[in-house]
């Protein structure tokens, strides 16, 4: 059986559009994909369709080879994990209440946390620096304490496969390039297999094994940074003109002004 969550040939559409047409890949452990498009080339679209959250117009997604379908809500939680783009709630609790929400689908009862479940979530909190704020409401954090909180939640609810809309959203510098190296690290440490929607083509190159172009018109070129993320390539994804420049743990690509 093939450890890999993936797609074959997805088409994604929405009321008279299609977003994404025929597209094949799949992530495999020790993979950190880098999802790049213009606005409303269907980024976040996919990530839903991949999460089980979405319908698809036609294709099949599938996780170690069966159709993604056949498992219940709670089964593809405790092997995918989502980060969304947006939560259209509140969360009144503590940090610490809201990170072992991530638990959930480990939950042997309804009557509480065990231990371990405790200490999976003050591990990720500490991961994400965010330790001290155990006990804080989540109400009161920032917008950027927020979103590592949010990372913190999909680290304790350890996924094998993990699905991340738009991670560095509401980051600094700092804490943008610490959480690259943690999701680069589940890869390639823990063989863990991670898809994140980045705007920046600055980090991809650096960070990812591979990357996903979605085009305006619904066509898709998918497969290793070397290969697919070209300044040719990038270019005619965003439209505008790209410096390249070459360093030791990568490439980077800048708009030229």
């Amino acid at each position: 059986m093939s450890a890999t969550l993936g797609c074959e040939n997805l088409t994604l559409e929405v009321p008279g559009r299609i977003l994404c047409r025929a597209i094949t890949f799949a992530l495999e452990p020790g993979q950190l994909w880098a999802v790049l498009g213009r606005n409303g080339s269907g980024k976040t679209t996919l990530v839903h369709a991949l999460a089980g959250l979405q319908p698809h117009a036609s294709g099949a997604v599938t996780l170690d080879g069966a159709g993604l379908a056949s498992r219940t809500s709670r089964a593809r939680a405790r092997e995918i994990g989502v980060l969304l783009q947006q939560e259209e709630t509140d969360f009144w609790g503590s940090v610490l209440e809201y990170v072992l929400l991530g638990r959930f689908p480990h939950a042997r009862s309804w009557f509480g946390w065990r231990r371990e479940d405790e200490e999976s979530a003050m591990a990720a909190l500490d991961t994400v620096a965010l330790a001290a704020f155990a006990q804080r409401r989540f109400a009161t954090l920032s917008g950027g304490e927020r979103q590592r909180a949010r990372i913190a939640q999909l680290l304790a609810q350890a996924p094998r496969f993990f699905l991340l809309d738009e991670p560095l959203q509401h980051l600094d510098l700092k804490h943008q390039a610490r959480t690259l190296a943690l999701f680069r690290e589940l890869a390639r440490e823990d063989l863990r297999a991670v898809a994140m929607v980045l705007h920046d083509a600055l980090w991809p190159g650096r960070f990812c094994t591979h990357a996903l172009l979605i085009y305006d018109d619904g066509n898709a070129l998918a497969g290793p940074v070397r290969e697919v993320l070209t300044r040719g390539n990038l270019e005619r994804l965003y439209g505008c003109e790209l410096a390249e420049l070459e360093h030791d743990e990568g490439r980077y690509f800048v708009p030229h002004v």
